[in-house]
């Protein structure tokens, strides 16, 4: 078995596309809205996964807002990526004014690592192990 993907609901769709794609550089695979669902979703592509993205629609067809408790990393529910350079995610987090949730932290000679949200107050994680 395999993972094949782990699903984020979102408020905005276009703002959370923009951040996936711009920001952190993901591949849109499809996106798609079902009127009988009432739903937008679109897939992303990652390396060994993928990730989707919801957004809900109410009976007029205006977006739902997500309802989430403030986050406390690694305590609460987050995706985590791996990336050979978290130096560089770190510049990519900065530059594009987003903060750090916690870290970057570090087990010497093992692994870093760092937290940080999206739009939506979904929680990503990136990995370098050492």
């Amino acid at each position: 078995m395999k993972l094949d993907h782990v699903a984020f609901q979102v408020a905005n769709m276009d703002r959370a596309l923009e951040f996936y794609t711009r920001t952190l550089g993901l591949k849109l695979m499809f996106d798609k809205t079902s009127e009988e669902h009432r739903e937008r979703f679109v897939f992303l592509e990652l390396e060994g996964g993928n990730l989707e993205l919801l957004e809900k629609h109410d009976e007029e067809g205006n977006p739902i807002p997500t309802k989430k408790k403030p986050p406390e990393p690694p305590y609460c529910p987050h995706v985590a990526i791996g990336t050979e350079d978290l130096d560089r995610i770190v510049e990519t987090l900065e530059n594009n004014g987003i903060p750090l949730l916690k870290g970057p932290l570090l087990i010497e000679g093992q692994v870093r690592w760092l937290y940080f949200c999206d739009p939506d107050d979904n929680v990503l994680e990136y990995v370098q192990w050492l």
